[in-house]
């Protein structure tokens, strides 16, 4: 049974990555029916936190269908990020989580996220504060190191547990990398083979498919696998790989019928969540990834995106089905 301090999440759990403008309230929902075991929230700057900046505050909506369910903070102030864990902590999710590994520029470049690896000492601070603040388990997650020549990370394992993470989810490139090139796990597993590592260790990079899943197991020995990039427009991952794991065979793809009806259920959760008119504008970045590889979908998918309500948008998905019901993504 892996467990994170005392939130108990199965023998191998799946983790859902935090996705800037993609992992909300809507779209973990979807995935928590669809067999995610962990999920997290977008990450939340410390900043805007602190300054009470009306889109930070947002992200810290979470449900009790959500849970376990944990809080994502980045920032590059050892005091704010401190500040913000109390804040954070005040609406009750199941843990807080450290955003060591996000290489994009108007982050990095500020000092937060992946830049913290080529500054361990502050890490090693930041982290200290972070869980000094909270009374709830603090997780993090991060990449290899800054570039092919710093790759840090299993000095950062050992020293971040030490100071009282209860688990670590490793990206396996570089923030150089990016998302270029193909992950590389060996040093995850360099960590979870460490004598000294007693925390749960996750891997996360480049899994796809349910073999892939069970590949990257048993090829590496982590606690559990954390996605990303391969849940958007495909919710349903987790309980493919679950059913691959315990029976060794794959599921049947969903039919258009139950590819629709997991649309539409995103949908109905992104107005409940933001009210009609934000909720319908924000779910107009999901219909192309929901109905990849469809011959001839364009014009469905602009008038998707040019649907002002939901009775329009529904109509519009059930002539979808009509349309494809033959198709097998």
């Amino acid at each position: 049974m892996v467990k994170i301090g005392n939130i108990a999440l199965g023998d191998f759990p799946l983790l859902l990555a935090p996705m800037e403008d993609v992992s909300d309230p809507p779209f973990r929902a979807v995935c928590k029916e669809n067999g995610a075991d962990l999920m997290y929230t977008e990450f939340v700057s410390s900043e805007g936190l602190i300054r009470d900046a009306a889109k930070s505050v947002q992200k810290l909506d979470i449900f009790e269908y959500e849970r376990p369910v944990g809080i994502q903070l980045f920032g590059s102030d050892i005091e704010t990020m401190g500040s913000c864990a109390e804040i954070a902590s005040r609406v009750n999710p199941d843990l807080i989580d450290i955003n060591y590994g996000c290489p994009v520029k108007n982050v990095a470049c500020r000092g937060a996220g992946a830049a913290l690896l080529q500054d361990i000492p502050k890490m090693v601070k930041m982290t200290d504060a972070v869980v000094k603040s909270t009374h709830l388990p603090v997780t993090v997650k991060t990449r290899l190191g800054w570039d092919e020549s710093t790759k840090n990370v299993q000095e950062v394992a050992e020293r971040l547990q030490d100071i009282g993470i209860k688990a670590l989810s490793v990206h396996g490139r570089t923030r150089v990398q990016m998302y270029k090139g193909s992950a590389d796990w060996t040093l995850i597993a360099m960590i979870k083979d460490n004598p000294r590592i007693n925390i749960p260790i996750f891997g996360n990079g480049d899994v796809d498919t349910p073999e892939k899943a069970l590949e990257y197991k048993n090829r590496f020995g982590v606690d559990g696998i954390m996605i990303g990039r391969a849940t958007i427009g495909n919710p349903w991952i987790f309980n493919e790989i679950k059913h691959y794991m315990k029976t060794g065979e794959k599921l049947a793809p969903p039919t258009m019928e139950q590819r629709v009806a997991v649309c539409r259920k995103h949908l109905e959760f992104s107005i409940r969540w933001k009210g009609p008119v934000a909720g319908v504008f924000e779910m107009r970045r999901h219909y192309t990834n929901y109905f990849k590889g469809l011959d001839h979908f364009k014009p469905f998918r602009m008038r998707l995106v040019e649907g002002m309500t939901y009775e329009e948008l529904d109509g519009i998905l059930q002539e979808v089905v009509h349309e494809y019901s033959e198709v097998v993504c």
